[in-house]
């Protein structure tokens, strides 16, 4: 009898025997994959890449210098980035108020990589614009095409131009997510009928231009929602329709005139402390408008008392109840217009006066 052992020697000698004469698989393919070929770029496509290609030479790279201190001694400290894009072809470049404020010095980059010194030519902080000018070739300057905000709808696509976080010439595109929004100005104005988009819009796209599809300008980008301060799907763009008012006004003046009633008013927090709803009239100089018109301010009765000043609770039939309130009134009208005013008066009457705008600088 063949002891077990040997058995599994012999059995396991069979097996190898078999395996090795057994013909040997061809190693696998290691050479690279042959390319698909894709064929035509969908027409979207297309015309997306036409667009930036026509678009993207007029928007620059804005870098902002400030003022530090540093063991006593003056230096330069780069303050901020942002973007803008070329108005005209005399090197106006149109950004936002907040990319300078406060700024000592700036500079403008354009896509070829041009760098120019920036003169400040005239800002509106309550609508956060500013226009700056480089003396640069008349060859690299190409204005934007200008569209106009007011036919505008939900739904249709728009594109932003910028540079955020500093990646000059970056693309990002959406669609207009609402329309007639009011984001606040740095001055505390309301800035009416503001764009809000879903286009990315990250640190330093502030400035760069919102175009539609046909390659307009249809807004600057200004401001987004986020907690964490990068894109978060809600964007906003200052419209064209008040760009296109403001721009030549600075350009021609370097500041914009703007209408108003020629009043001091009471900070909206004092009213409140007070319990008064509307806009408290401190004080009425008399070359105003409003004092041509009857307005008072605080005053003196006979006995020596204050007289509480007029309380302006109603503009051109809307109500009044903040000084925004008003603010959104005088913003839908120019130097010279007439507007009612419904004020309280001494606690408690009102009166209804007609007021012809003035000038304000």
């Amino acid at each position: 009898m063949i002891p077990s052992a040997l058995l599994f020697v012999v059995a396991g000698l069979l097996v190898w025997s078999v395996l090795r004469a057994a013909p040997t698989a061809p190693p696998p393919s290691v050479e690279p994959r042959a390319i698909t070929p894709r064929g035509d770029l969908a027409e979207d496509e297309r015309a997306t890449i036409e667009l930036f290609q026509a678009t993207a030479p007029s928007v620059v790279h804005i870098t902002t210098i400030g003022r530090g201190i540093l063991h006593f001694n003056v230096m330069e400290l780069p303050k901020g980035t942002g973007s803008g894009f070329v108005w005209d072809t005399a090197g106006h470049i149109v950004t936002n108020f907040h990319v300078i404020e406060n700024a000592r010095h700036a500079q403008v980059t354009f896509g070829n990589g041009d760098t120019f010194d920036a003169e400040l030519v005239g800002v509106a902080p309550d609508k956060d614009i500013a226009v700056l000018r480089v003396d640069a070739d008349p060859s690299i300057l190409k204005p934007l095409p200008v569209g106009t905000s007011s036919d505008l709808v939900v739904g249709q696509k728009v594109f932003a131009i910028g540079n955020p976080f500093g990646f000059d010439q970056t693309l990002t595109t959406g669609v207009i997510s609402g329309l007639g929004r009011e984001i606040r100005s740095r001055s505390g104005r309301p800035i009416q009928d503001v764009i809000q988009t879903d286009a990315a819009i990250n640190p330093g796209n502030s400035g760069g231009p919102l175009l539609d599809s046909a390659g307009r300008l249809i807004g600057i980008t200004t401001a987004i929602y986020s907690p964490s301060g990068a894109s978060a799907g809600i964007g906003f763009a200052v419209p064209v329709d008040i760009v296109n008012r403001i721009v030549p006004q600075l350009i021609r003046d370097g500041r914009v005139t703007k209408p108003g009633l020629g009043i001091h008013i009471a900070q909206d927090a004092y009213a409140r402390r007070h319990g008064i709803e509307g806009v408290l009239v401190l004080s009425v100089p008399e070359d105003s408008a409003a004092a041509a018109a009857g307005l008072r301010g605080i005053g003196r009765a006979p006995d020596g008392r204050y007289v509480l000043g007029d309380v302006i609770v109603e503009a051109d039939g809307k109500p009044v109840r903040e000084t925004a309130d008003l603010y959104r009134v005088l913003d839908r009208h120019e130097v010279g217009d007439t507007i009612e005013l419904v004020v309280r008066r001494n606690g408690g009457d009102t009166a209804r006066l007609k007021v012809t705008l003035q000038a304000l600088n």
